[in-house]
């Protein structure tokens, strides 16, 4: 789940800044800040909530939880998130 919301909050991100912010300012469109600024919101707080929830099970310590809560004020640092740190470890087997 963390997987999923730390690309669909990255998502809306952009979209809230590579459309939302564009229609609002250029084409005097502010309804659509008005709608994607609470959706982002939203997901935002469940990534930072998730990534409290899933800090453990993921073995991440308190330097990488940080810059995972960082990231989320980024606008694509989520998707690298999700893509490099958000995958259980492998544990290897003993011989």
């Amino acid at each position: 789940m963390f997987r999923w919301v730390s690309i669909i909050e990255a998502v809306s991100f952009l979209v809230l800044l590579l459309v939302a912010m564009p229609l609002k300012y250029g084409a005097d469109v502010p309804a659509a800040v008005q709608v994607m600024g609470p959706v982002h919101g939203v997901l935002f707080i469940g990534y930072v909530g998730l990534v409290l929830v899933v800090r453990a099970g993921l073995r991440w310590d308190v330097t990488r939880t940080a810059l995972a809560l960082a990231a989320g004020v980024l606008p694509v640092a989520p998707f690298f998130v999700e893509h490099y740190w958000a995958r259980r470890p492998v544990s290897v087997p003993a011989s």
